[in-house]
């Protein structure tokens, strides 16, 4: 029994000592002073600078969210833009400590790359963009059509799926990065321009004559997108996971950016653990009793984010759709802060 003690203990021992030296993240990001955060290229609604180098969108926000829960402020933030083809190996190599640009969570993505997704921003779907010109009402009326996609995404394994499934013949025409696919499309070498839906709002925006363009009513996958952490790491993991978990309950909880300070005052239970005045759930995580509040005051709610970023007060003006909260319609959802 002794010697089983023993073995136990020092099991014990390792795991704990394996925890101690993986946990490290967010004590390198506060002794840093700054977040690095992967981001798009530029994908307005979701992450995309101005002429002037601030980054906004739904993707951004998570980031500043994360930045403000741990600093108490929002901008300390270094916005690094990924390729969807070196995303993966920027996270890996430690170049960023979170990647937050419109990434479809999958089972190989979850198993295969050395990282954990911490929940989703965006349910989305993928769809297709075609010129009005084209009189085309439907995807099952793309037969032949020739195909502009982006590589290093799930695109095209779904494009695939689809046509087959369909018994449709297609011709892929795939580039690097999201900007030249796009021009391709636009100066005539495909007929159809595929991505997830969000997207093709988004880089329809970008097309010289907008309204010219239509995003066919098919939605041919689930793209459930949401940030990344480096696997080994939980309890960075429980840090950025609940930064967006804060965000969806703020909503529930009818907390916005402008009645924070007088929603802190309140007596009911649960906006007392969410504020930190009953309990110790900011501490738990690494962070403050204010976390909440923090995030709130930077970025809004869920609901505000949305809106702002990719919803009715912006110009891509995309319905809530599944991203309305679960009481309203949707199946955006986030466990309780308790």
């Amino acid at each position: 029994m002794k010697r089983a003690s023993l073995v136990l203990t020092l099991a014990l021992a390792a795991a704990f000592s394996t925890e101690a030296a993986t946990a490290q993240t967010l004590k390198t990001v506060k002794d840093r002073g700054m977040l690095s955060c992967g981001v798009s290229q530029g994908l307005p609604g979701f992450s995309s600078p101005d002429d002037k180098g601030n980054w906004t969108g739904l993707d951004v926000d998570v980031c500043r969210a994360i930045a403000a829960a741990i600093f108490n402020d929002g901008t300390k933030v270094k916005f690094v833009p990924l390729s969807a083809k070196d995303r993966f190996t920027a996270l890996q190599s430690g170049e960023i400590d979170v990647l937050s640009r419109n990434t479809t969570w999958t089972l190989s993505r979850d198993t295969s790359l050395g990282a954990n997704f911490t929940g989703v921003t965006y349910y989305d779907g993928q769809g297709f963009l075609v010129k009005k010109s084209l009189k085309v009402n439907s995807a099952l009326e793309l037969n032949s059509a020739s195909v502009c996609v982006q590589t290093g995404t799930t695109t095209e394994q779904n494009l695939a799926d689809y046509f087959k499934g369909n018994n449709m013949k297609y011709e892929v025409i795939a580039f690097s990065t999201a900007d030249e696919t796009v021009k391709a499309y636009e100066s005539g070498r495909c007929d159809v321009f595929t991505s997830d839906v969000s997207q093709l709002y988004a880089e329809r925006l970008k097309l010289s004559n907008p309204a010219d363009h239509a995003v066919l009513p098919e939605v041919i996958s689930k793209e459930p997108l949401g940030p990344m952490v480096r696997h080994g790491d939980d309890q960075w993991f429980d840090v950025v996971k609940w930064t967006l978990y804060a965000m969806v309950d703020a909503e529930e909880l009818g907390v916005t950016q402008k009645n924070v300070d007088e929603m802190a005052k309140s007596d009911k239970p649960e906006l007392k653990r969410a504020f930190g005045t009953d309990g110790n759930l900011g501490e738990q995580l690494g962070l403050t009793k204010d976390w909440v509040s923090r995030i709130v005051k930077a970025v809004g709610n869920y609901g505000e984010s949305f809106d702002r970023n990719v919803g009715a007060g912006s110009k891509l003006a995309i319905a809530r759709g599944l991203n309305q909260l679960w009481n309203k319609g949707g199946i955006q959802y986030a466990p309780p802060i308790r």
